[in-house]
């Protein structure tokens, strides 16, 4: 409620509301903010889950390099302890 001095004295007359048309203006801007707000969250979702599986990939790569590695490394040892106890043993 509001007070109307000048043409009610100092009596209180009721506040008046909106028009119709003002509030569906309101609404509908609140509306699209809140489409905006989850279609930022959307993306931003989005970009995580990009992210995460970009780093998945990049740490299986790497696991694989070093199971590759390691692989390498036990081939060259066997030839190795194949070569050593060959020349021993001529």
């Amino acid at each position: 409620m509001t007070r109307c001095p000048e043409e009610c004295g100092k009596q209180w007359r009721p506040k008046q509301g909106k028009p119709g048309w003002q509030k569906q203006e309101e609404e509908e801007a609140k509306e699209e903010a809140g489409k905006k707000r989850e279609e930022k969250t959307e993306k931003q979702k989005e970009k995580k889950t990009k992210k995460e599986r970009t780093m998945k990939v990049k740490r299986i790569a790497e696991e694989w390099e070093i199971w590759d590695e390691e692989e390498e490394v036990a081939k060259s040892e066997a030839e190795a302890k194949k070569l050593v106890s060959g020349q021993f043993h001529k």
